[in-house]
């Protein structure tokens, strides 16, 4: 699971004082003066609104008018980037910036006070994308449907928590004398698009050639399950499956097949239903060996 990370009132207080350094050096706390401060919606606010009460800052309604923006967190950096794109002279601060490697809540989902829990936090932003669509949240159908999504997510991303070389157990009994391929066809996967998230799934086939160990066959389908259960591109999650299995097996060669078809070009944009889209990857002897990957393009139909 996601390590969290609670913070109480004294932590908060603890982080503004943090910051009146970089405060002070950018002249912001100047009594006679003081730094106009504009919130990010929404945790911005009340992280701004808890500076305020440690130091003389003036909090502005509209961008135009500060001096810097102020977020709760800089997580990722893309909201701070989508900011300081359209007001590069204007520094953007937060009380907790994960993009400096010295941050000691990096490994952390964090949690502010005014976000209640972390559960409460997510399923308050499915209440708000609901009411972004127009939809009536108090309705019967979607009382607990935040609830429900949340969940779902969960399970659909829960391999941010799991990791290859837990499932990959290799044999040694049993493998003597196995040097020849090892092909499961047709393992139905699923997974969501980064870019859109919305799901895209199909079957793969995974395939082996064993160096003096073999692995269940069935963790052949946990390994694709661990990467499919992210937020991926077809691509990637096929090359990683396929470095998996020549890191954690040791493989003299893998070989890795995914069709899938792609919700986010079905029911959006283009609307193109019906079409799949196929990618390898190719590893060791598979690769470079003609005969070894022609029994593969073979085996894999």
């Amino acid at each position: 699971m996601v390590n969290k990370k609670y913070l109480n009132h004294a932590d908060i207080e603890k982080l503004c004082l943090d910051l009146g350094r970089t405060l002070a050096g950018l002249g912001y706390l100047d009594y006679t003066a003081p730094g106009r401060c504009y919130p990010i919606p929404r945790g911005g606010i009340p992280a701004a609104y808890a500076l305020s009460g440690e130091f003389n800052i003036e909090i502005v309604d509209k961008p135009e008018d500060a001096d810097f923006f102020f977020d709760d967190i800089i997580d990722s950096g893309e909201t701070m980037k989508t900011w300081c794109d359209s007001y590069p002279e204007k520094p953007f601060l937060a009380l907790i910036d994960k993009t400096d490697g010295l941050c000691p809540y990096l490994d952390y989902w964090v949690v502010f006070p005014w976000e209640g829990s972390a559960v409460g936090g997510i399923e308050d932003n499915i209440i708000r994308l609901l009411q972004f669509v127009g939809e009536d949240t108090d309705r019967g159908g979607l009382r607990e449907t935040p609830k429900r999504v949340a969940k779902a997510w969960q399970h659909w991303c829960k391999g941010y928590t799991e990791s290859p070389e837990d499932v990959l157990k290799v044999f040694e009994d049993g493998a003597e004398k196995c040097d020849e391929m090892v092909v499961v066809r047709n393992i139905p996967f699923y997974s969501q698009c980064e870019h859109h998230m919305a799901p895209f799934f199909g079957t793969a086939t995974i395939a082996y050639i064993p160096n003096g160990r073999i692995v269940g066959l069935s963790k052949l389908s946990r390994l694709l399950d661990i990467y499919a259960r992210r937020l991926q591109v077809q691509e990637r999650l096929t090359n990683q499956v396929a470095d998996a299995l020549t890191r954690h097996l040791g493989a003299q060669g893998a070989g890795v097949i995914l069709e899938a078809r792609h919700l986010c070009m079905e029911s959006r944009g283009i609307c193109q239903q019906g079409s799949t889209t196929v990618t390898s990857a190719l590893r060791g002897a598979i690769r470079n060996k003609p005969e070894a990957r022609a029994e593969f393009m073979v085996l894999a139909k």
